[in-house]
């Protein structure tokens, strides 16, 4: 819904108008303007040419040498990060790696295979259920709650029957909140090094486990295959700084210490450290699964190698391109003031013969906007001398006594009197008088406006008229007058959008100290574009001369003249609402009560 208000409408666009008239230019100055503009641009393209220098190739020499001071300083900054980068993203890898493992195993105990009492068969299908899933895992054993494996897969047919209550990941796994768990590498009763992922489940009060072990060779490969970066290694340690990657060419022995422990907080960061002779950069990040670190390792010759170069190709290019620019830029804006100068010149020519087709543009607007203002009562007079004509005439045979003459006679004098008021206003203009206010009851003047409306303007189409007035509504003190037109110019607007048939709604309430007018219709409503500009002076989007666009200016005027405003609500294609708020005298007030009494 756009909402439009009007209460400064009119404060702006009469300035503008007078602005734009009262542009005089003198044809004698026409050469000395001309002359004039000639200098300024010259000047302009010199500033211009003066500002490029200032503003773009010395700021690119300090740049320059700045760079190059402090470009040692973010070669390490720039290694560091993008090392850190590389931890940070091999780190998120391994999470996801082990947590995928985790959920391969506690599937196990949700597939419908999964049984307490599986036979042995079932316990071979579910190991080759995990080999699909990953083929890093090498066998499977389910545990009952005194910590025994009652059921086994894999190579190690011995392990079956073995009581682990008292391994080290078991009772971890049994006392940790978590429903699972991951080891650390170690020999544990097939003596051969692994790691362990189990996972635990109650059922019937009683709480199982499941254990899967990893092949260290699969997990060595997975960890060489994410490695990034030229001569990057990386490799997991425990808190001990013990490695948890296990070379295959070391199968059978555990993995050595490392002499390199990170601290435990921040949980990553990078460090500097010389290896030998050779000064190494080393990330590290501490995983979110388990109590391991990745460490991430590069020659720091290796990783600010190529950022080297790059400073090289860098400032070569920087030279090259801001000559480039520059040239450019200077032929641009010596191509571009030039017509620029053009354009002024013979703008400056055009200014003389725009200035007074304006003045002439103004009064053709003016004096269409008072024909059509006055045409409405001259036509109303017409109409009704016409009907007297035919009163007199013996062949209508139509009453033609004194009273019904005077009748029609008051419609003369009623159309004449609207016809005073608006070149009254016209003189308004140009003078100021003391309005002549009386006490006006809006709801009588609005069934006024409706019922001549409904005689003329209504009559051609099939327009219903539905009004909800509050009856106590107060009087309020104005010309009676101007507020028909107000009225009668936002109903005749209100007919014109409904296309054949529609419904206008007038509503009247009393509230925040003010009069509110509301009048919806349900026509075409108003374009976004067009309303902001619907109050402005001789706009109209009614075509084929069928208005001049003074109604609802006029309106606008008299409404902020009598103090209020009128505010516009519309939605393209359903209609508007147009809100006319007027102050209420606190005079109306009492003399409204005294009345009542």
């Amino acid at each position: 819904m756009k909402v439009w208000d009007t209460s400064h409408l009119h404060d702006n666009v009469p300035s503008q108008r007078q602005d734009t008239a009262g542009q005089v230019y003198d044809s004698a100055d026409t050469q000395a303007n001309l002359q004039q503009i000639r200098l300024h641009f010259k000047q302009l393209q010199t500033r211009l040419i003066l500002g490029l220098v200032l503003g773009f190739l010395l700021p690119n020499a300090l740049l320059s040498a700045y760079f190059h001071f402090q470009f040692t300083h973010t070669l390490k900054e720039s290694a560091k990060l993008n090392l850190a980068a590389v931890a940070e993203s091999q780190k998120n890898t391994i999470d996801l790696y082990l947590q995928e493992r985790v959920v391969n195993l506690y599937n196990l105990f949700q597939s419908k295979e999964f049984s307490l009492n599986p036979t042995q068969e079932q316990m071979e299908n579910l190991l080759a259920r995990l080999k699909r899933f990953n083929d890093g895992f090498v066998d499977i054993g389910l545990f009952d709650d005194k910590g025994v494996q009652f059921a086994y897969a894999g190579p190690f047919s011995s392990l079956l029957g073995m009581d682990y209550h008292k391994e080290p990941w078991y009772h971890d796994l049994l006392t940790e909140d978590k429903n699972y768990f991951i080891s650390d590498v170690y020999r544990g009763f097939r003596n051969i090094p692994h790691f362990t992922i189990a996972i635990k489940q109650v059922f019937d009060n009683r709480t199982y486990v499941m254990r899967a072990a990893l092949d260290p060779d699969k997990f060595y490969i997975f960890l060489r295959s994410i490695s990034q970066g030229k001569e990057e290694d990386s490799t997991l340690i425990n808190r001990q700084g013990m490695y948890q990657v296990i070379d295959p060419a070391g199968r059978n022995q555990l993995p050595g210490i490392t002499d390199h422990i990170p601290p435990s907080v921040p949980l990553s960061g990078v460090e500097e450290l010389e290896l030998g002779e050779q000064k190494m950069l080393m990330a590290y990040t501490w995983l979110k699964e388990h109590h391991w670190a990745l460490l991430a390792m590069q020659p720091v010759s290796v990783a600010q190698g190529a950022m080297i170069k790059a400073r090289v190709v860098l400032t070569a290019s920087l030279i090259i391109i801001s000559l480039l620019i520059s040239t450019v830029i200077y032929f641009t804006i010596k191509k571009l003031v030039g017509r620029a100068r053009h354009m002024a010149e013979k703008g400056q020519m055009l200014q003389e013969m725009l200035a007074h087709a304006s003045k002439l543009a103004a009064i053709g607007e003016l004096a269409a906007g008072v024909a059509h203002e006055i045409n409405n009562p001259l036509a109303i007079i017409m109409a009704t001398s016409g009907v007297i004509r035919d009163m007199l005439n013996p062949e209508f045979e139509l009453d033609h006594s004194p009273e019904a003459i005077d009748k029609e006679l008051s419609v003369i004098d009623a159309a004449a009197d609207r016809a005073k008021g608006i070149t009254r206003k016209l003189q308004d203009m140009g003078k100021s008088r003391v309005p002549s206010v009386v006490e006006c009851d809006v709801n009588a003047l609005l069934d006024e406006v409706v019922g001549r409306l409904k005689k003329v303007e209504f009559k051609s189409k099939q327009v219903e008229v539905v009004n909800n007035l509050v009856l106590d509504l107060p009087h309020i003190f104005a010309e009676p007058e101007p507020l028909r037109q107000v009225f009668a110019n936002i109903l005749i607007n209100a007919c014109d959008a409904i296309a054949d048939k529609g419904t206008i709604n007038i509503s009247t309430e009393s509230k925040e100290e003010m009069i509110w007018v509301t009048i919806t219709d349900t026509g075409k409503g108003i374009p976004p574009e067009d309303l902001q500009r619907i109050f402005n002076p001789f706009f109209t989007t009614k075509g084929g001369g069928r208005s001049t666009g003074l109604g609802l200016s006029i309106a606008a005027s008299i409404v902020k003249y009598l103090g209020g405003t009128i505010k516009v609500n519309s939605i393209l294609g359903t209609g508007s609402s147009f809100t006319v708020l007027l102050p209420i005298n606190e005079q109306a007030q009492k003399t409204l009560k005294q009345h009542d009494k």
